[in-house]
């Protein structure tokens, strides 16, 4: 592979000096493979992560093997990368799950709620309310631990059951989580339909509903191609926290129209080239994602990747 080029740095006003990305390519990203990704790998593929510069990488989840078989191994891998020095924040459904959590040491967790009952009793087998209601006491215990707390949430723009999201649906949800405790949202484009007039709506009305923009990160999928241009918009708006996933990996296996995460590569690609720090070594990462590719038996989805490695569609 050659060396990877750079774009050239042009900074544009407006926009923050450092972003945190919030690696999900782990957890998000291997939760739909169709086979089975051995342990090792996913803990070698977390280290190599870190060791391209990440500084929060989400590990995996602690749900129900049933429900998410391919992190059935929780308990298995997150005992074999405690010891990197970055942030790995695990997803904890329940009480249950973050008692598993906590045991294993883990510091950072996350909820996932949804912004529509559609897609609740699809993902949670419950309503919007009732999915709160559940969350109430893993954030207070979690809390009480002094874990930080990232409040996920689903379906923030569009629904495949019920089409556009209003605005207000949105907020009300997002000020439930944080009046419980969460230290951080994370804004979800779970079918990658939104646009960039919709993002800076969206981050406005929150604003007005005193959801503070540092408390904020987004999470856009790629499905329509506009995950770049409603990261941009967010970057405006003052958004410091970019969800992605290395490689474009990931999906969401209770909304089948939800195809990749935003690629950490093409995210670090403009970032770089607008002057925005993140502290990514891109070449590693695509070193990485290359990896990782091979190791799943498919080339990335990620332009950057294909474009550095020379990889083929």
């Amino acid at each position: 592979m050659t060396a990877p080029g750079l774009p050239m740095t042009v900074p544009a006003e407006g926009l923050p000096a450092r972003v945190r990305i919030h690696e999900v390519g782990a957890r998000d990203g291997l939760q739909n493979e169709k086979t089975a990704v051995p342990t090792e790998v996913k803990a070698e593929f977390v280290r190599r992560l870190a060791d391209a510069g990440l500084t929060t990488i989400e590990a995996t989840s602690f749900v129900h093997p049933k429900w998410v078989p391919q992190l059935a191994d929780a308990e298995q891998l997150f005992p074999r990368i405690a010891d990197l020095p970055v942030d790995l924040p695990v997803l904890v459904p329940n009480e249950r799950g973050l008692d598993r959590a906590l045991a294993l040491g883990a510091r950072r967790v996350a909820v996932f709620a949804s912004a529509t009952e559609s897609f609740a009793k699809a993902n949670l087998n419950r309503t919007v309310d009732e999915a709160l209601a559940m969350f109430e006491p893993v954030v207070s215990r979690a809390k009480a631990e002094g874990v930080h707390v990232r409040g996920y949430l689903s379906m923030c723009f569009g629904d495949p059951w019920e089409g556009p999201v209003p605005v207000p649906q949105v907020v009300r949800v997002c000020r439930a989580l944080v009046d419980m405790g969460c230290d951080e949202l994370s804004l979800g484009d779970t079918i990658g339909v939104a646009t960039p007039g919709h993002v800076t709506a969206l981050l406005t009305a929150l604003n007005a509903a005193d959801v503070p923009t540092p408390a904020l990160g987004v999470h856009f999928h790629d499905t329509y191609g506009q995950a770049l241009a409603n990261t941009l918009a967010a970057l405006r708006h003052g958004v410091t926290t970019v969800d992605a996933s290395a490689g474009g990996l990931g999906g969401c296996p209770y909304a089948k129209s939800a195809t990749g995460n935003l690629a950490t590569e093409d995210l670090v690609w403009m970032l770089r080239g607008l002057g925005i720090d993140t502290g990514v070594d891109l070449g590693r990462l695509v070193a990485t994602s290359v990896w990782m590719a091979d190791r799943l038996g498919r080339p990335s989805p990620s332009r950057t990747v294909r474009a550095l490695s020379h990889q083929e569609q």
